[in-house]
């Protein structure tokens, strides 16, 4: 009877405890994880579970952070399921006094790679060996566009995955990619020294050959091509990252998670009452179309979210801005504030040393 008193009490106990962690879990997230509570702390160690945790926590920490600038506006929380497999929570902010449009997705994957998508990832020189034309996939990854409306608040975008395919013969290949990037309407040198340097300080952590590399992989990646000029003036960007173990490329990226909120938000809360003229905005519009062509044309990311069976197009298309404009022929004036953010856009800086 004894044991018996004991057992149960422990088991009382142990029920607490529990509902007390869910309870504390359920603050810290904007909502519940896709993998569900019970199922993330009965795997806490395996790195899967480790990855959506620190994907929650890095949507929730940006969330609050950008709704603390604009304190009139409010995420709109939309969880969803995909019935391949998974789901996603899309949180998304929307004609705000700071912020035309912010969004921070969550999103947690799993089922058949598509042909297509399969087909995307061996021409980046990955052997995937289909059992019987299948192979099962797992994807996770928070991801973030934000679009101010103030012209001289930059757009902001981050994102951090991390992938998993199983092959015919059973083994695994996984592999972590992201970055975060800066995309301003006009060049304020102090706002990208300070945003590279926040980046670099993250990368120096791990490794100091980490930041040049992954600079210049931004640089080369955000290029629009039939513009022949980048998107925006860069940040860090990697992919198909599986080295020097799956427990330090985790570490690394959970720095870089980290260092999203110190390398953007100061900068929103200096320029977020700047002064703007009409010629302004209407050159931030401009701009603007140029950060839908990359996304539509070459951003990888979009591209295989749109070759996904059953994937949330809204979710994948939330990095559109609410408004762009294009112009016939638009050419700024030599030696003007717009013509000197281009030259950068055409020759990248560095901007650390």
């Amino acid at each position: 009877g004894l044991a018996l008193g004991l057992w149960r009490r422990q088991a009382a106990l142990e029920a607490a405890r529990e509902d007390e962690e869910e309870k504390e879990l359920r603050q810290r997230f904007m909502a519940p994880p896709v993998s569900g509570l019970r199922e993330l702390r009965r795997r806490r160690r395996e790195l899967r579970s480790r990855m959506e945790l620190l994907i929650m926590e890095t949507q929730a920490e940006v969330c609050r952070a950008l709704a603390a600038l604009d304190p009139g506006a409010s995420f709109a929380v939309d969880s969803w399921e995909r019935k391949e497999g998974g789901g996603g929570i899309s949180c998304v902010l929307q004609d705000g006094e700071v912020f035309e449009k912010a969004g921070v997705n969550v999103s947690v994957v799993s089922g058949l790679l598509s042909e297509e998508a399969a087909r995307q990832m061996r021409s980046r020189g990955k052997s995937l060996k289909a059992k019987d034309g299948k192979l099962p996939f797992c994807a996770m990854g928070v991801s973030s566009v934000i679009h101010p409306k103030n012209p001289h608040v930059p757009t902001m975008h981050f994102n951090y995955r991390y992938f998993e395919i199983e092959e015919a013969d059973g083994t695994k290949q996984w592999w972590f990619g992201g970055g975060t990037d800066l995309t301003p309407t006009y060049l304020n040198e102090e706002d990208a020294v300070h945003f590279h340097k926040t980046l670099k300080e993250a990368c120096d952590k791990h490794d100091l050959k980490l930041y040049p590399k992954y600079k210049k992989w931004c640089d080369d990646y955000f290029y629009i091509k039939h513009r022949g000029e980048r998107r925006g003036i860069g940040g860090i960007f990697f992919d198909d990252m599986d080295s020097p173990s799956k427990e330090e490329v985790f570490q690394f990226v959970k720095s870089c998670a980290k260092a999203v909120v110190p390398c953007y938000i100061p900068i929103v809360k200096k320029h977020c009452h700047d002064s703007f003229t009409p010629e302004e905005k209407l050159w931030q519009q401009l701009r603007r179309g140029r950060y839908v062509e990359f996304n539509l044309v070459y951003d990888r990311g979009t591209k295989f979210g749109l070759l996904t069976p059953g994937s949330r197009i809204e979710s994948i298309l939330m990095s559109l801005p609410l408004t762009a404009r294009w112009e016939y022929m638009h050419t700024p004036p030599e030696s003007s504030k717009e013509a000197e953010i281009l030259e950068v856009l055409r020759n990248p800086k560095d901007w650390v040393h």
